[in-house]
């Protein structure tokens, strides 16, 4: 589980392929914030982008790890295939703060981004989301984008898609990579996890990629 507060800026600097085909995923370096992995174990999970990923090989003095990304959740996901920066938050602890909301680092679709321009001190963001996601979002409502939690402002429902809009501080611009996003740009989702509760105790079900 995880908070959606990101940790640390990290790059991917490497992705080395698992196979010979496009049925193998990659083995992807990262280089990670001078210290983050002081108290990183075998085995933790990081989360990338909003991805949950396994550390398979670290090396804490260097500021480096491993992850193996298989086929099927680079299909699945954006930013992750290739090198470039990334967000890091690692595993919730029990006794940790919920600064953000509950997530869960399974991605559930990829949005991109619309809008996203300057307004006062803040940064208005648009995204249009898959019609799949519409019924889990309202307004003041709890979104994950590239692994950080964010509340949503407005949602306009389309036949084709739904956008919705976030206003982004400076402090989230400075310490994640949603600085660097442009129209155009796509993002990792994941819904709200009490609202993915409550679409199964009504009754129906996940959206399906």
């Amino acid at each position: 589980m995880f908070t959606g507060i990101i940790t640390g800026v990290g790059r991917i600097v490497d992705a080395t392929p698992l196979g010979a085909d496009a049925s193998h995923g990659l083995r992807l370096t990262l280089q990670a914030p001078a210290g983050y992995l002081d108290d990183v174990a075998l085995g933790d999970s990081i989360a990338l982008n909003g991805a949950c990923m396994t550390v398979t090989t670290f090396d804490a003095a260097a500021g480096r790890f491993t992850i193996d990304i298989s086929a099927e959740s680079l299909d699945k996901t954006a930013g992750l295939g290739e090198p470039g920066p990334v967000n890091l938050e690692k595993a919730l602890r029990a006794n940790d703060r919920l600064g953000g909301h509950l997530v869960s680092g399974h991605v559930d679709g990829i949005g991109q981004v619309t809008h996203f321009e300057p307004v006062g001190e803040s940064w208005e963001l648009r995204i249009s989301a898959p019609p799949a996601l519409a019924r889990f979002l309202a307004y003041k409502g709890s979104i994950t984008v590239n692994g950080v939690s964010l509340t949503v402002n407005r949602v306009v429902d389309h036949p084709e898609h739904c956008e919705f809009s976030i206003n982004l501080i400076p402090h989230t611009i400075e310490n994640t990579t949603l600085g660097t996003v442009r129209a155009g740009s796509r993002v990792n989702l994941e819904i709200d996890l009490i609202a993915r509760y409550v679409e199964r105790m009504l009754g129906g079900s996940l959206p399906r990629h």
